[in-house]
This record gives C-alpha cells, structure tokens and sequence, in this order.
C-alpha cells in the first residue's frame, strides 16, 4: 500500500472461543506506531477539508446503508446495544460533520482516526500502547472487574478488549482511564474490532490509513 512496498499486516489479537462461537466472523486486528498525537500539519488539515467537500448531506445519509457501517449497526443491535443512541465510530464521525458543517480538525491522532473511519467504514480505536500489556484480547469480563475510571464492577460477562492484566475499554464504548492516547503518549496502539460481513482488507486499510498518516515525516 503506497510507493510500492508492501506493508506488514496487522498482528490478530485473540477471542474468547465461547464469543468467536457465539459471533461468528468476531475479529481483532491491531498495529502499534511509534508515534502519539500532535498537532496537524496543513497538509492533513487540507486533506480532511477535501474530504469534508466529498462527504456531503447525500453521502451522509446513505452512510449507514453501506455494507460495513451496516454490519457494525447489525453487531450491535446482537450484542444488546442501539446504534442510535450508541453508534459506532464512523457514524459520530459523520453526525459531527452534519453537525458542524464539515470534519473539523482536532489533532494528529482525531483526524487520521476520521479520515480513516470515513475512508473504509471500519471503527478505529488507539491506546497508549506504553499503557497496555501484551497483546489485546475480546473477552467477558469475570466478577470483580472493573474499568478504571468507572465506578464500581462491571456485571459478569460484559464485552471487553482488554489486555493480559485487565479490561482496557468495552466492547463499542468507554476506554479505561490511562489507557487513552495523551500529550505524553510516545508510541500509539491501534485496535479495529471486525465482525460478520467485515472483510479483512477493511480492516487492515483502516489500520494502514491511520498508521501511514501517523508515521508521515512532519
């Protein structure tokens, strides 16, 4: 992808076999960049301006029709969430656009998470990968865990990525506290969560998107 090298693939991340069971076609992809946030350059700003041009009322409104946003709604409506009320990734994206007239630009990170999540449909999220330990895993959670940040434990068997030591973020929802990409956060983990209908290649362009952004020279 780009200038002729091929790039690595993502690293997979593991499943709880009763969940890969349950949901057939749950995957996790992740990819680590040696590289946090910052400010945007023009070029980036230029770039999300461009696809703020493209991405008008029309193409806002079919948005959710579209193979991948579509499996995302389906996933959640299984996994006992609303997509309307709780929508994934992309969709945010696309009501901030409708909201504010455009995408606005944020920092380095925002903005190639929003190019990304337009560009290929597919929910992008990043951890302080300093913050993280080992590889991440989807798994329910057992009794007595909680997620920093929130009070009290979560109930037995909610949907969690987490790591070798404890949960990171819910399935679709909150990132524990300290576990997000901050101003002194060095080297960034990527994670996309692919479900039923989500081809592989969504998901590693999604990946590479916001990596190719990340690693590009200031």
């Amino acid at each position: 992808m780009g200038d002729g090298v091929e790039e690595p693939p993502a690293a997979r991340g593991a499943v709880d076999a009763a969940l890969a069971e349950e949901f057939p076609g749950l995957y996790l992809r992740w990819r680590r960049v040696e590289r946090g946030s910052g400010r945007s350059p023009r070029a980036l700003k230029h770039r999300l301006a461009l696809l703020s041009d493209r991405f008008a009322g029309p193409q806002a409104i079919a948005f959710r029709t579209k193979p991948i946003p579509h499996a995302y709604r389906v996933f959640h409506r299984h996994i006992g969430l609303d997509p309307d009320e709780q929508p994934p990734g992309p969709e945010l994206a696309v009501r901030e656009r409708m909201l504010k007239g455009g995408f606005v630009s944020s920092n380095l990170l925002d903005d190639a998470l929003t190019i990304a999540m337009i560009e290929s449909g597919v929910p992008v999220l990043a951890f302080d990968a300093d913050a993280v330990a080992g590889a991440p895993v989807i798994r329910p959670t057992v009794p007595g865990e909680g997620l920093e940040g929130r009070p009290g434990e979560l109930p037995a068997g909610t949907l969690v990525i987490a790591d070798e030591l404890r949960p990171i973020a819910l399935l679709f929802g909150a990132t524990a506290s300290g576990r997000g990409v901050s101003p002194r956060t060095m080297c960034t983990l990527l994670v996309v969560v692919g479900v039923a209908g989500v081809p592989e290649i969504a998901t590693e362009e999604a990946l590479w998107i916001v990596a190719e952004i990340l690693e590009a020279p200031a």
